[in-house]
């Protein structure tokens, strides 16, 4: 009996050895994408800046959601501000929206002096595709002689 537990053990450890030897891996593998060199990158958000323009200069009035509606102004003011998502919106060209955001009116202020002509651009491609589901905006009116107004 002095040798049978040694020898058991001895000879568990031994099964135990061979049976780990012997899987076979598969092809695939189980580490982490993160660490897997062959995985596609992830694709970089185009609107990443103008977002940041949205939240400081818009979001206040416009809301996360680009729905608007009332609102009350830190100098007593209140507005009712226009919906970004449904409605008149959808049925303005892209001049209507760049006109608005860079004379201003209605209770909505300029930005001229905040922002460039192609941060204006990005903001209006940007609410056509987030809060517009990416349409297409309205032909451009056209004036008397045929030019784009």
């Amino acid at each position: 009996m002095k040798f049978g537990i040694p020898s058991l053990l001895i000879a568990l450890i031994a099964i135990f050895i061979t049976s780990c030897s012997n899987q076979t891996t598969s092809p695939t593998s189980t580490k982490p994408a993160a660490n897997n060199n062959s995985t596609v990158a992830a694709t970089p958000d185009q609107f990443a800046a103008t977002r940041g323009v949205f939240a400081k200069e818009c979001q206040s009035c416009h809301g996360v959601d680009g729905k608007g509606g009332p609102v009350k102004l830190e100098d007593g003011t209140r507005l009712r501000v226009p919906n970004l998502c449904e409605g008149h919106a959808l049925r303005h060209p892209d001049s209507d929206f760049h006109k608005q955001i860079v004379e201003g009116g209605d209770g909505m202020p300029s930005f001229k002096m905040k922002l460039s002509s192609q941060q204006v651009d990005d903001m209006i491609k940007f609410i056509r595709q987030e809060f517009q589901g990416g349409m297409m905006p309205p032909a451009e009116k056209m004036s008397e002689k045929g030019k784009k107004m």
